[in-house]
Order: C-alpha cells, then structure tokens, then sequence
C-alpha cells in the first residue's frame, strides 16, 4: 500500500514536474516577446526622441536662417530705397519672434532705430477708429446700422437722401460717393488749420462722384467724423477714449494725442528724397508733442513693441477689448475693391476688399487681413493671416512704399513656403523682392515719362500782376490771398519787379510764388515741394476786365476733371 502510495506520489511529481517545464519555457517564451516588445517600445521612443530633437534642432536653423534673411533684407530694403531707418515686429504661433530696429531714426544725430522707436501709423490708425466703434456697439451705446445723423446732427452731404440714410459702417466702408480723397485739403499739408468739427461741417461741399454705395473710394474725412461720433458717445475726446479703452489695457504705449517729454525722445524723423536733394527731412510731418487732427484717419503714433500686443490680441483673440462678433464684423468684406495686376501676379489674389479699418485679400489659398500707412516722411504696414498664426508689423521713416513692400513679401512668402503653400522651385519661393520693387518702380518711371507732357504757354498774358492782387475766398476752404514781395519797402519802383506771392489763409505750409503762364492764368510754384505740387490759378474776368475770381488746377496739359482743388471757387473780395 506504501509503495503503491510512492510511485502514485513519483507519479504525480514526474507529472508535476513536466507541467512546471512545459509551463517554464511558454512562460519564457511569453517574457521573452515581453522583453523584445519593451525593447522595442523603448528602441522607439529613443529614437522618436533622437529624430524629434533633430526636428527641433532643424527646426531651430530654419529659424535661424529666416530672421538672417530678413534682417539681410530689411538693410537692402533701406538702401534700396532711401528709407533711413525701419522697425520689424513679428508674431509667430503667437511667439514674437522678431522685434527689432534697423537703420537710424534720425541721421544728423546719427540716432539708431529700436523697436521701441516711436514712428507715425498713417492710415494704420483706422483699425483703432473701427475698434473704437466696435466696443461702443458691445455696449449697445450704438448700431453699425445706426444713421450717423442721429449723434452729429450737423453731419450733412451732398444729397439729402444720402445724409438722412448714411451709417456708422457707411463712414469706414469708402463707399460714400465722394471722390478718392475728397476734403484731403482739409488735412494735409500738416499743420492743418481746420478743426475736426470744420471737417464735418464742410463735408457738404464736397461734390460726389459716383452713386452712394457704388463704388469704392478712399475717404479719409469720413474716419474724422467717425472718431467725433466716437468721442460724443462716449462724451470724451476720442484721444482720450482709444488710448484709455484699447492702448491701455493692451499695455500698449502708443498716442493718439499730446505726446509727453520722455517718448518724444526716441521718436523717428520724417524723411523724403529726391535725385536733386538726396535724403531731406519733413518737419511739417514730425513727430511733436501737439497730437494731430487727423488721429482718426492717419494721425497715431506708436512703436513696433507696443504694435506687436496689439497684433497678438488680435490672432490669438485673448484680451480684445472687443467681442469676437465685433472683430468678425470689422475682418468681413463690405466693400469690393479691384484686383490689381500686380496683386493677380505676386499674390495670386482672386478677391479684394475692404472690411472695418482693414483691407481683405487671399494671398495664394490664405487670407490676409491688412492696411498699410503712407504719409510723406512715415511709411507702415500691418499684416496678419491667422491660418498661419501670422502677424506683421512695419514701421519706417521713409517716403519710398517699396521699402516696406518689399520686406513684407519677403517674411510672408518665406513663411507660406515653409507651411507648405508654396514648392520650393516656384516662382513666388524664387522671387527676390528687393529686385522685383526695383523693376517695378523703373518701369513705372519709364511709363510716367514716356507719358509726361510739360505745359507750355502759347499765347501771351491778357491781364497784369496788379489785376490779380488781393484776397481770393471760398465758402469752405478759407482765403488765397495774391500780394507783391516787398523787394524795398522805400522804393515802389523796385516792388514792381519783385514777384507776386500766395499763401492760404488756413494752411500754413501753402506758401508760393505765382508766375504769368498765359491769357488769364498763372503758375503756382509752391514753396514747400514735398508739401504740395505745381498748380494754375486760372482769373475770371468781368466784362469791364476785372478780375472776379479764380480756381485753382493741377499743373498738367490734361483736362483733369477731378482734382483736390474741385470743389474750391476762390472770390475775390471788393476792398472797401
């Protein structure tokens, strides 16, 4: 029984003992895969970590390598070009990768753009008019469908149906039926001697050109009346309100009116150039402590520092002092503007418009939301295409618009390129946009004096200097007053010789000398060329061969209809 016991007892350990190694080696099979598949996993990660920093490493030269190209482009840009100096701000998945000044803000002083250097945005000012209206529809004080008559009741136009059924989105949208640029006069040159609420009150003395709603047509005097509109709602300036509900808050240090001490410091000068002259400063556009009637329209002054939070708050759509509805209805298109050769070439554009204080274009297959700033002296450009995450800001003190063209194309294409939405060998990846604003600006060049035609007289003068002396004065724009140079004031006989003089009574920079051209007509050559160009001053005579009035014309052989000087009839006023 015993030993029957023991080999059952042999038995079952021989058994046991089999099952023990038949299950040992699944089981090392099992944790051999296990092991395998660990090292493997492991493998893996060491080397997606290998590659990703590789990745990163790449990813860093590129960037490198761009901000090389761009810096090496902004300083021929700046040669290029006669421009002295320029500020760059570049927003990047909502990174600021590049902020930085180049050139000098000031040559006599030899003085260094940064990013904190103080430049004038020119017509970049009309997003923060937009953006000012648009916190004031967030708080149900007013409609963008609101008629504007309804807060400036002196607001009037050319045609009663017109006043009455003009809005708030009707005076940023160019569609007013006005002329491109009409009431420009009353602005520029600075230092204008009309107020904001004289710009509105002569608005109805201007003369339309097309249907109201029709057309496109830039119109500056309109974003004047939308910051009083502003500035009555909220029962503040409109200085005061953009720089306390929008620069403030988005810590930005930019100014729409008096500017303190302290930034005036590091503010850039304005520059022009010509072949004659060479590089010239323009004090009538400087930056001074007086802060600008124009505000509204083009008249702010900011860095590219502070510029840069403004662009981030708009891409990233944190810290909008505006609702996203708000900043939708200013990026929609409201109005259609043509697309350009030069546009369907470079860009690709299919569509132009313009929406609130911005313009609307695709760019390729992205779209591109921006504004540039052209006054003589300042130039600015602010892009942004938020697929990419992409914002732009340039800023410089130079009067030729190639210089911050051709930087801008440079940093947007190299970008759409490197997402993919251009190939390496295509001609948007290969185009050098220094040579291609060069090119472009000659054959402009060549075309202008191709077509250029010099006026001539061709008859003799019909009436003499003494006829055309005295006060000569508009219902709006003010008075021409025509007096002799006073060679020596003891001898009449030498005054005869000395030349006539002009200047306007409002603008002070309009000052010339009036030379006989022909018959009843004579020639303005103003003082300041920057500040305005040539024109004629045509006499009307009565028939006792008195001089009754006069207008002003462009100095050209063409019968140009439209011009700055249109709606002006200068009478001349009886001396008692």
């Amino acid at each position: 029984m015993e030993n029957n016991n023991n080999k059952n007892m042999h038995k079952q350990l021989s058994c046991c003992n089999q099952k023990q190694s038949a299950f040992s080696l699944l089981n090392l099979q099992q944790y051999s895969s296990v092991i395998l598949s660990l090292f493997s996993t492991i493998s893996i990660a060491i080397l997606l970590l290998v590659i990703s920093k590789v990745a990163f490493a790449n990813s860093e030269l590129d960037h490198n390598a761009f901000i090389n190209e761009i810096e090496n482009t902004v300083e021929q840009a700046l040669t290029s070009f006669n421009t002295p100096g320029m500020a760059v701000g570049i927003v990047y998945k909502n990174q600021v990768i590049l902020s930085k000044g180049f050139g000098l803000a000031n040559i006599q002083k030899n003085k260094k753009v940064n990013a904190r250097t103080y430049f004038r945005l020119a017509s970049t000012s009309k997003a923060f008019t937009a953006a000012a209206l648009a916190i004031l529809v967030d708080e149900e004080k007013i409609a963008w469908e609101d008629k504007v008559i309804t807060y400036l009741p002196d607001f009037e136009l050319y045609d009663p149906y017109v006043t009455r059924e003009f809005t708030i989105l009707d005076l940023l949208t160019h569609r007013s039926g006005l002329l491109s640029g009409a009431g420009d006069s009353m602005i520029w040159p600075e230092p204008s001697g009309f107020s904001r609420q004289e710009v509105i009150h002569n608005l109805r003395y201007l003369s339309p050109e097309y249907s109201f709603r029709a057309h496109y047509a830039y119109s500056n005097v309109m974003y004047i009346t939308a910051g009083e509109l502003v500035a009555k709602v909220a029962r503040v300036s409109f200085d005061e309100f953009v720089e306390q509900r929008i620069f403030k808050p988005l810590g930005m240090q930019c100014f729409v009116g008096n500017i303190p001490a302290a930034p005036l410091k590091n503010a850039a000068t304005a520059y022009g150039h010509n072949d004659t002259r060479g590089l010239y400063d323009i004090p009538r556009n400087g930056i001074s402590k007086q802060g600008q009637m124009s505000a509204a329209a083009g008249g702010m002054v900011c860095n590219v520092d502070s510029m840069l939070k403004w662009i981030k708050a708009l891409l990233s759509k944190e810290n909008l002092p505006f609702s996203e509805d708000q900043l939708t209805a200013m990026w929609q298109p409201h109005t259609i503007l043509e697309v350009s050769d030069n546009e369907r070439e470079w860009d690709e554009t299919l569509f132009n418009s313009y929406g609130l204080g911005w313009r609307l274009a695709n760019v390729g297959k992205l779209k591109m939301i921006s504004h540039t700033g052209t006054l003589s002296g300042y130039q600015a450009y602010v892009a942004l295409i938020p697929h990419l995450e992409l914002g732009v800001v340039i800023l410089n003190n130079g009067s030729n618009s190639a210089a911050r063209g051709s930087v801008m194309q440079t940093i947007v294409k190299t970008l759409m390129q490197q997402a993919g939405y251009f190939a390496n060998s295509s001609e948007q990846a290969q185009r050098d946009w220094i040579d291609t604003y060069l090119n472009y600006l000659d054959e402009r060049e060549q075309d202008y004096l191709a077509r250029y035609e010099k006026p001539v007289a061709s008859a003799p003068m019909s009436i003499s200097d003494e006829q055309v002396i005295g006060e000569y004065k508009d219902k709006w724009y003010g008075s021409m007053i025509v007096s002799r140079a006073l060679a020596d004031p003891a001898s009449p006989t030498e005054n005869l010789k000395s030349p006539l003089r002009i200047h306007s009574s409002r603008m002070s920079a309009l000052q010339g000398t009036l030379i006989p051209f022909q018959d009843a007509t004579y020639k303005i050559e103003w003082d300041n060329k920057n500040a305005a160009n040539d024109a004629f001053m045509h006499f009307s005579l009565n028939v006792k061969r008195q001089v009754t009035s006069a207008k002003l014309h462009p100095f050209s052989v063409k019968d140009i209809i439209n011009h700055e000087y249109t709606d002006m009839h200068f009478i001349k006023v009886e001396q008692p």
